[in-house]
């Protein structure tokens, strides 16, 4: 496949995939745990069938090192679905998560030894900032609306405390799954297709311990309201509509984000994904009328300069101001 149509399967499967994301999410805001059932379910037969050739094919990763990863991704991925069920609004969730570049450099410093260009430093201050501001927003405005009913306005801060904390957890073990993914990459080669299957297909059984919350969900999605399907003209809860769309844009997401891995530089990959948060985060905002203040903006525009800057992408794309860095970024 062309990049630019790779490019073009990001942004339409992974901004759509967060509006479908929200839909569901505001009406059932514990859903989370069937979304990421669903998915993985989906995703987990696609390479059962196309990868691992119905079972026919070895990895070329021994299982015990994807068994720790998967370990990894799986709470990744639940306690993300979770902070949205603990008055987390959908952008700061989405800013927060943008924060995975200070959590891979304090990690990398911490267990790879590295070391990193004034420039780095200076661009993870800036997202760090811009995460402070939104957050420092977000927790006032969690107190103004707790303060027009004071009987829960400390157990409403108190949850909100703690999805900060859960989204903090998330974000520190991405980075050390990243940091896994790396050495293994390094040690036996890069098979990102063979990743995302097992990645997908082994943590399956963790969700029996899920299983009463994700039946609790089916039902209550089995109680909204019915909505026509176009084109295809079938009846059914709108709920299940959501969460169809929500798997089929992910897995558009995600095959998009891996033909650009395989097609483009990391710093593309970086540079879309990048943009494609920024775009999401503006429509959430407009479309679903979510909260934003001037501050909020203020610290997005910090998280996003910070994150262009951590890609260098001013000297990929010539600026005069900037001079390319020869042998700088061999040390990373």
């Amino acid at each position: 496949m062309h990049p630019a149509c790779a490019v073009g399967l990001v942004f339409a499967g992974c901004c759509c995939n967060v509006i479908f994301l929200e839909l569901l999410a505001r009406r059932h805001p514990g859903c989370g745990n069937i979304v990421t059932f669903a998915q993985f379910l989906f995703i987990a037969m696609e390479g059962f069938i196309f990868e691992a050739n119905l079972g026919r094919k070895r990895p070329a990763i021994p299982i015990r090192y994807y068994a720790i990863m998967v370990t990894m991704f799986f709470t990744v991925s639940v306690v993300n679905n979770y902070a949205l069920n603990l008055n987390i609004a959908m952008p700061l969730h989405m800013i927060f998560r943008s924060g995975s570049l200070i959590a891979n450099m304090i990690l990398g410093i911490i267990i790879l030894k590295k070391r990193y260009s004034v420039s780095k430093y200076t661009s993870i201050a800036l997202v760090s900032m811009g995460i402070f501001i939104c957050t420092l927003m977000s927790a006032k405005q969690v107190a103004s609306q707790s303060s027009l009913n004071e009987n829960d306005g400390f157990q409403a801060f108190a949850w909100w405390l703690l999805g900060i904390s859960a989204l903090t957890f998330a974000l520190l073990m991405s980075a050390r799954m990243g940091i896994f993914q790396e050495t293994l990459y390094k040690q036996f080669g890069k098979h990102s297709k063979e990743a995302l299957f097992y990645n997908h297909a082994l943590p399956l059984p963790g969700f029996i311990f899920l299983a009463s919350d994700i039946y609790d969900h089916a039902l209550l999605f089995n109680k909204s309201e019915l909505y026509q399907v176009p084109v295809v003209g079938v009846t059914v809860p709108i709920m299940w509509f959501y969460l169809l769309m929500n798997i089929l844009t992910q897995y558009a997401c995600i095959r998009g984000v891996f033909i650009l891995t395989t097609e483009c530089t990391s710093l593309t990959v970086t540079l879309v994904v990048t943009l494609r948060k920024f775009v999401s985060l503006i429509f959430s905002i407009l479309y679903f009328q979510n909260p934003f203040t001037l501050w909020h903006w203020l610290g997005t525009l910090f998280v996003f300069v910070g994150t262009l800057m951590y890609t260098e992408v001013w000297n990929s794309l010539g600026m005069p101001w900037r001079q390319p860095q020869k042998k700088e970024a061999k040390k990373e």
